[in-house]
């Protein structure tokens, strides 16, 4: 029986626990936040209005679940198999990609309702949001499919990791952030033409929510493409998720916000009588 192991075996098992470990605090970290915000989470898929928004709300939510059940599932199932691997990093690629397009089209979203919905800048953002999605997914896919995956070569250590490296897998990340800092960039821009003009509560806590996201979605990825070019093993795509996971909460949050801070406006200003055609862009993002 073999019990010499070489320094990349050891290396290579001691990611996959790494990996592991670090799923379980997230699928945990995950839990506590839904079940702390299942009260409100209910209350707003049962009051508030059917609409896209409300379809991308749910979209957003509950694919993380999934996500982080296929990677507990990579994690701790043993007597994987390479071709099993590839079949399932390929599914939970798939779900990554959703819940992150999800995530930002919300956002995109209310950055274009700073703009009153200007049809050029939606087209512009639409455009180039598309054409991001696109080239990702193209990247993601051809970069996973034939992919070479390996198991661990010592006993009882479960999971499984790509053996080959390949740095194409940082671009959608470049893209992502890229993406990003432009809207931040519209966001800002839109805020200091505005900040006399509109002092509503509501229009504020919408830039402070664009701007948190835009900082935190930046820098994640940034982070993203670091571990993606100078990590090896289960390492190198170790915060891939843990972005998606964590944009998803943000955007779900701040939206139940956003409709919260709305239904207070709309009861404390229920005796003004309010024609649809005078409500602002923002108020159509909730």
């Amino acid at each position: 029986m073999q019990t010499d192991y070489s320094a990349d075996d050891i290396t290579a098992a001691t990611s996959l626990q790494f990996f592991a470990y670090t799923y379980i605090a997230i699928t945990t970290f995950w839990t506590y936040d839904y079940i702390c915000s299942f009260h409100e989470e209910w209350r707003f898929l049962l009051v508030s209005h059917w609409t896209t928004v409300k379809g991308l709300y749910i979209v957003t939510r509950y694919v993380p679940f999934l996500l982080l059940a296929i990677n507990l599932y990579l994690s701790l199932i043993p007597n994987e198999t390479p071709g099993k691997c590839r079949v399932l990093d390929n599914i939970n690629t798939g779900f990554g990609i959703l819940s992150v397009v999800c995530s930002e089209a919300y956002f995109a979203l209310r950055t274009c309702a700073l703009w009153n919905n200007d049809r050029i800048l939606l087209t512009a953002v639409l455009s180039t949001f598309l054409t991001f999605i696109g080239a990702s997914m193209g990247i993601a896919f051809t970069t996973t499919a034939p992919a070479a995956y390996a198991v661990s070569a010592i006993p009882g250590i479960t999971g499984c990791y790509q053996s080959s490296t390949n740095f194409r897998l940082f671009i959608p990340f470049i893209l992502l952030s890229a993406f990003e800092l432009g809207l931040m960039t519209l966001t800002l821009i839109r805020a200091i033409q505005d900040w006399r003009t509109n002092p509503g509560r509501l229009y504020v806590v919408l830039v402070q929510h664009n701007i948190f996201y835009y900082t935190c979605g930046f820098l994640l990825s940034v982070a993203n493409i670091f571990t993606s070019l100078l990590l090896h093993y289960s390492y190198h795509g170790i915060l891939d998720d843990f972005q998606f996971v964590i944009l998803a909460i943000l955007a779900t949050h701040m939206h139940r916000h956003l409709w919260q801070m709305k239904r207070q406006t709309c009861r404390s200003d229920a005796s003004m009588q309010i024609p649809l055609s005078e409500m602002t862009p923002v108020e159509y993002t909730v």
